[in-house]
C-alpha cells in the first residue's frame, strides 16, 4: 500500500504512541485524522501535522460515529486506522487490607472501564472502520485497507495486579486473526502490535526507581522503546501486502517478570 495516497485514522493519536504513528503517517504522506478525548494536545497535534482532530471517546458508538463523520468529511474515506487509544491501572485480584484485615477485590467498575475502553472501544473503531473501507474501491493486489492495533505484551506475560489489563490486551490479540479472516475476500489486512516498555508519557512520569528497573528487565537494547520504533513498525505493516493476521511483540526480547 502506498501510504502517500491514503487517508488515516488514528485513535489516542494526541500522545505517546499515537502521536508518533500521527507524525509518521503525516510525514510518510498520509491524510491523517486523529481521534482522542484530549482536545488541546490532539488539536496541537493535528495542526503541526496538517491534520483533522476529532474529540472521540472510542467506548461510546455514537462519539465513533462523528468522528469517522468529521474525519471523512475532510479527508474522504479513510484507508488506515491505527488503534493506539488505551488506558492502563493495577489492581490485585483479591487481597487481605494491611490497614483493617479485611479482604478487598478488583473494582468491577474498574474491571469493566479497562475492557471497555482498551478492548471495546477497539472493536468498535475497527467495526466503523471496515465498513467504510468496505465501499472503496480495490488497488493493487485487491487492497481496500489496513488496521492497526495495540495491544501489550501484558496479553502474554500478565504482571501482578494486572489481570484487567492483561484481559483487554489478550482480548485484542484473540480477535485479530478472526477480524483478518472476517475481510479475507474483501482486502483488508488486520495486524497487532505487542509493546513492551516504551517511552510514552504515561511511563515517563514514573519515578527514576521505576523507570531504571523497567529498563533492567529489557535484554537489547537496554533502555525504553522509543515511540518512533513503534511508528515505524506501524508503517511497514501498512506498507507490506503479506503482512496480515499477525501479532507481534515489539519488546527487545523482554519477558515480563511477576512484578
Amino acid at each position: 500500500m502506498n501510504i502517500s495516497e491514503c487517508t488515516s485514522v488514528v485513535t489516542g493519536g494526541a500522545s505517546g504512541l499515537g502521536e508518533a504513528t500521527a507524525r509518521a503517517l503525516a510525514w510518510a504522506g498520509a491524510k491523517v485524522s486523529i481521534f482522542d478525548l484530549n482536545e488541546e494536545a490532539g488539536t496541537r497535534v493535528a495542526e503541526t501535522i496538517g491534520g483533522v482532530f476529532c474529540r472521540v471517546d472510542v467506548t461510546n458508538e455514537a462519539s465513533v460515529t462523528e468522528g469517522f463523520a468529521k474525519a471523512r468529511l475532510a479527508h474522504g474515506q479513510e484507508r488506515i486506522l491505527v488503534n493506539c487509544a488505551g488506558t492502563g491501572s493495577a489492581w490485585k485480584t483479591a487481597w487481605r487490607s494491611r490497614e483493617d484485615g479485611e479482604i478487598r477485590h478488583f473494582p468491577l467498575d474498574k474491571f469493566q472501564q479497562m475492557i471497555q475502553i482498551n478492548l471495546v472501544g477497539t472493536f468498535i473503531c475497527i467495526a466503523k472502520s471496515t465498513a467504510g473501507m468496505l465501499q472503496l474501491e480495490p488497488l493493487l493486489d485487491a487492497a481496500r485497507g489496513v488496521v492497526v492495533n495495540t495491544a501489550s505484551v501484558a496479553a502474554e506475560d500478565g504482571q501482578v495486579g494486572q489481570a484487567a489489563y492483561s484481559a483487554s490486551k489478550a482480548g485484542i490479540v484473540g480477535m485479530t486473526l478472526a477480524i483478518a479472516r472476517d475481510f479475507m475476500n474483501d482486502g483488508i489486512r488486520v495486524n497487532t502490535i505487542l509493546p513492551g516498555t516504551f517511552d510514552t508519557p504515561l511511563i515517563h512520569s514514573a519515578p527514576d526507581a521505576v523507570k531504571q528497573a523497567l529498563i533492567d528487565n529489557v535484554p537489547f537494547p537496554r533502555r525504553m522503546g522509543y515511540p518512533a520504533e513503534y511508528a515505524s513498525l506501524v508503517l511497514e505493516m501498512c506498507r507490506n501486502p503479506y503482512f496480515n493476521g499477525e501479532d507481534v511483540r515489539l519488546d527487545g526480547a523482554l519477558r515480563m517478570p511477576p512484578r
